[in-house]
């Protein structure tokens, strides 16, 4: 059979996956939710959900950076990468072992259509399907709780040491803009560099947003930015929730209300 990417680049399969590598930590999670994890053969070492992973799959490096023998070794029939973490250089290497998909995932409706592919060319299409309509349901529950939320602008720190916030054309954006999170760094692209003395300047964010990934804030990351922008609400957010594009979202929406909820009482504190 023939498929197409994330990239649009052929990605030709034989017969039905049966020894798959992960290098997205959030697609071995999806992976795991659709049954496949007897398939799962490899993961990387941010492959952290679940958890028990970690112990009993085979590590074959980060995503940045895997160890090709140990992959090669272990014999897989399909591999799974991201755009945003592994290179061309990578991929290139990686097809020569097996086919590889490449996922490139800005938007929620993106992230539906990746789970509903991987189902079907892994043989999981009816657990996609099931998965894909309670995600949904709790989508449509979620907008229904929003509907009478003001829109709050916003800044999500994701890096420090340089700071980097997300922009725009990115899952996070997305994310933010289905919470009403009104994006203040929407004018840039992807993961823009800024100065925090200027955040003022920089669209006047009323909430700041503080990532547990790929970069793990910590209160005093936020006394630091609050230091230099008085009256700005800051926040700590499980990363995951904003950037995870698979089966994640099953749970994401439950969490983000319980967000929103917090930030209404940190509003009125």
């Amino acid at each position: 059979m023939i498929y197409k990417d994330s990239l649009d680049r052929t990605v030709q399969i034989e017969k039905l996956p049966q020894r798959i590598i992960s290098l997205v930590p959030s697609l071995t999670e999806l992976l795991h939710d659709l049954g496949l994890e007897k398939r799962i053969v490899g993961i990387t070492k941010y492959c952290v959900h679940p958890y028990h992973y970690q112990s009993v799959k085979t590590k074959v490096g980060g995503t940045k950076k895997v160890k090709f023998e140990v992959i090669q070794d272990l014999q897989p029939d399909f591999i799974l990468c991201s755009k945003e973490e592994n290179t061309p250089e990578m991929v290139s290497v990686l097809e020569k072992i097996a086919p590889v998909f490449v996922s490139d995932v800005s938007s929620f409706q993106e992230a539906l259509e990746l789970i509903e592919k991987l189902g079907e060319i892994l043989g999981k299409r009816t657990e996609a399907q099931q998965l894909l309509a309670k995600i949904q349901l709790k989508y449509q529950n979620f907008k229904a709780y929003l509907s009478q939320k003001r829109p709050i602008k916003s800044a999500y720190f994701i890096w420090k040491d340089p700071w980097m916030v997300a922009g725009n054309g990115t899952f996070i954006h997305d994310m933010m803009s289905i919470n009403r999170l009104e994006n203040v760094f929407a004018s840039k692209d992807r993961y823009p560099e800024i100065s925090i003395k200027h955040l003022k300047l920089q669209g006047n964010p009323e909430l700041l947003l503080f990532s547990s990934e790929p970069y793990q804030f910590s209160e005093n990351d936020a006394y630091e930015v609050l230091h230099e922008n008085e009256k700005m609400l800051t926040i700590m957010v499980d990363g995951t929730y904003f950037s995870w594009y698979g089966s994640r979202l099953l749970k994401a929406f439950d969490y983000f209300k319980t967000l929103q909820e917090k930030i209404e009482i940190y509003e009125h504190s």
